[in-house]
């Protein structure tokens, strides 16, 4: 029988654990309660090859509480229901239109899902 010494491996001194920061107080009580930001695209466009968000130039359409600033987030893949706002090209002009049944010979150009309120 042959006889062989073993060797035994080395442990390496260097340490690779990530150190932790000094921590100097009480922690805040938020440090583990982080909130996602919020996607627009996600929350309010149902189709985004189909929607467009429209900035409202002046006060023409006050009487449906849109305002200078407003942004309108229109989409073009859905068909407008009576009493639902729309946006319609008149005179080569875009114009929001309240939608009765009646409203047959429009030029319409998308309907108005939201109106994201500018309060400056």
């Amino acid at each position: 029988m042959i006889e062989q010494k073993v060797k035994l491996v080395k442990k390496s001194d260097k340490s690779y654990r990530v150190e932790r920061p000094v921590q100097t107080g009480f922690s805040s009580p938020a440090t583990h309660y982080n909130e996602p930001r919020i996607d627009l695209n996600e929350t309010l466009v149902t189709n985004s090859s189909a929607t467009f968000f429209i900035r409202v130039t002046d006060d023409l359409f006050h009487e449906f509480n849109i305002f200078r600033n407003d942004v309108l987030i229109v989409d073009k893949s859905l068909s407008p229901k009576t009493n639902q706002l729309v946006l319609a090209t008149v005179d080569d002009t875009f114009s929001v239109i309240r939608i009765d049944k009646n409203d047959s010979e429009l030029n319409l150009w998308g309907v108005i899902t939201f109106v994201i309120k500018s309060v400056l």
